[in-house]
């Protein structure tokens, strides 16, 4: 029963500090949304720009923005040993992102002819969704991989009645558990 309840009181820690690692995550990828549809927007009324070229461009500025946040203020905590390996595997995950935001935005346009600029943000709104669940997982998964959690070793007892006794019961059992193997493999 105790065990049951520790694990139980383990999940439910968990579940929290996901909730918490999942708000974050939205508060950080909230601000790359505005910088990304502000961008998009700029270049596609202001200059001009194809919708597809103008969401690459303002996927690009969001992605460095995002990174910003989500290694100096959401995962601050995550190994960062190896800097080089964690960029590296960001820009791929976010490059996999924005190609599924992108394939969104051209299949609309192009395929389905949705090319007012307001369907485009249409577009780009269900392309980013479904590009944001892929980079949570990602992210958390493969590039800001959490620090392994330190053991604590149960403090040392003296070898006195009490624990002494454990440690032959225990022993006791480890024998007559051999005994039964070896008797049943002759």
């Amino acid at each position: 029963m105790a065990t049951t309840a520790a694990s139980k009181s383990s999940l439910a820690q968990k579940l929290r500090g996901l909730k918490g690692e999942v708000v974050k995550f939205g508060i950080v990828g909230l601000s790359g949304v505005v910088v990304n549809f502000a961008v998009f927007w700029v270049c596609i009324n202001g200059l001009g720009l194809a919708s597809v070229r103008s969401n690459i461009a303002a996927t690009v500025i969001a992605i460095a923005t995002n990174y910003l946040g989500y290694r100096y203020w959401l995962y601050r905590d995550r190994d960062a040993a190896s800097r080089k390996r964690e960029i590296t595997l960001f820009l791929v995950y976010s490059g996999i992102g924005m190609l599924i935001e992108t394939g969104v935005l051209g299949f609309s346009v192009y395929v389905l002819k949705l090319d007012s600029h307001y369907e485009q943000l249409g577009a780009k709104v269900i392309g980013l969704a479904v590009a944001t669940v892929f980079r949570f997982v990602s992210y958390r998964t493969w590039v800001f991989k959490a620090v392994p959690e330190s053991v604590e070793l149960p403090a040392q007892q003296p070898a006195g009645a009490a624990g002494g006794q454990e440690l032959a019961a225990q022993a006791e059992l480890m024998l007559a558990a051999e005994q039964i193997r070896y008797a049943k493999a002759e």
